[in-house]
């Protein structure tokens, strides 16, 4: 009875926002279900990094690499992947990187880059291409820092320029100014002449800086931790986003593990807790964030990366398969215009549903186990007590007439 329920409350989810998540496994074509990185080329082929293997996916049919076929692939346990401006697949191994040209292509090129040719260090945790064409790889190994590869000639920055603990990830303001996220010492802008640092005495949520990404504003959300800290463009102001994925209490924190932007300028993160096995993604649309996890239909908790293509679908990689996100509405949660507004207070343990419309509405609470705990049908009460729940995450579904919307939320 419990996957039964659990089965409706996903159909539910997923319709009343309207999105459609789909989810690929070995099964359809995916080379091995755990997928380390994801990245997506200019034509929309969406490559995958595993512990196995790389999968390309156009759509409606894969392909795969491995060292048994390609012999050149310095490793079959891929760390990063990042698809470039010219149609180059750029890999991360703990042995060095791969250049692949012409992946979709029958005979494929491969360049290999180690030490021995101008790494910095074998071990790549993030690769990234700045505005001009350069490729920034990350290493957080000790004191290892970043290469740089501008197509012909390598350099490196480490200690001092950079903290002993190593870099993340890298990304890049409008200015070309270069950002790094440090997994012990905050966050490093550096702008071909200077670096700078900021840490917790600054403003950051967490020292431990696990991802960053520079949004169309230059504001740097910069992941940790702990939870995600926003800089403005000018580099003054802090804000610091610790509830970006709901957790059943005492639980709340938030480790970041990636981030992405889409073309309506939304923050997309993916979090995940190692010692409770639970994650997800999470969104921030200007006001509020709003997550998935598994009650939503995403194909498994542990997730570890996304990445999102020219039609906004969100592509997540798990440990257990990709999961599509697609057909997302902008503004997911506009309750001005679906006149319907669901709003819970945690201090009175109330939730509240008012409507423009003047129609008497109804609600159901679900667990998070799709069991419906709590329901009222066509009541006109403006503010009901939900204080007889044990603590926990719930979801409110409302529905007025023919409008439907849906609320997250922790009872303490």
């Amino acid at each position: 009875m419990k996957n039964i329920l659990l089965l409706l409350f996903n159909c539910v989810i997923i319709n009343s926002f309207g999105q459609v998540i789909t989810n690929y496994t070995s099964q359809d074509g995916l080379i091995n279900n755990y997928v380390e990185c994801v990245a997506i080329d200019a034509n929309d082929n969406i490559w995958f990094g595993t512990a196995f293997g790389i999968s390309m996916f156009n759509g409606s049919t894969w392909i795969s690499f491995d060292q048994s076929t390609h012999p050149l692939m310095l490793s079959n346990d891929i760390k990063a992947i990042t698809a470039t401006s010219n149609g180059d697949i750029w890999i991360g191994t703990d042995y060095g990187v791969n250049q692949l040209i012409d992946g979709t292509t029958i005979a494929p090129s491969w360049q290999s880059y180690t030490v021995n040719t101008g790494l910095a260090n074998n071990k790549v945790t993030s690769i990234d291409e700045a505005p001009n064409g350069e490729i920034w790889f990350a290493h957080s190994s000790f004191s290892a820092g970043v290469s740089v590869f501008d197509g012909s000639l390598w350099n490196s920055y480490s200690s001092p320029d950079l903290p002993i603990s190593g870099v993340c990830a890298t990304s890049f303001d409008s200015n070309g100014d270069k950002w790094f996220a440090s997994p012990l010492d905050g966050v490093i802008h550096f702008d071909d002449n200077l670096f700078t640092e900021y840490t917790i005495s600054d403003g950051l949520v967490s020292n431990y800086s696990t991802a960053i990404c520079v949004d169309n504003n230059d504001h740097k959300w910069i992941g940790s931790g702990s939870g995600m800290t926003q800089l403005n463009a000018s580099n003054s102001t802090f804000t610091k986003h610790t509830l970006m994925y709901l957790l059943p209490p005492p639980d709340t924190l938030n480790p970041v593990v990636e981030i992405a932007q889409d073309s309506w300028g939304r923050i997309w993160t993916t979090i995940y807790v190692g010692y409770l096995a639970e994650g997800g993604i999470a969104f921030w649309n200007g006001s509020q964030w709003f997550d998935y996890d598994q009650n939503d239909g995403i194909v498994g908790p542990n997730v570890k990366g996304l990445a999102i293509d020219s039609k906004d679908n969100v592509w997540v990689a798990t440990s257990t398969g990709v999961s599509k996100i697609s057909t997302i509405p902008n503004y997911i949660d506009n309750y001005e215009n679906n006149d319907l507004n669901i709003l819970f207070n945690s201090i009175t343990k109330e939730i509240s549903i008012n409507s423009k419309r003047d129609l008497d509405f109804s609600f159901k609470i679900y667990n998070t186990i799709g069991a419906l705990v709590y329901g009222i049908e066509k009541t006109n009460k403006k503010a009901i007590s939900l204080s007889h729940l044990k603590p926990g995450i719930y979801y409110a579904i409302g529905y007025v007439g023919n409008v439907t919307n849906k609320k997250k939320f922790v009872i303490n």
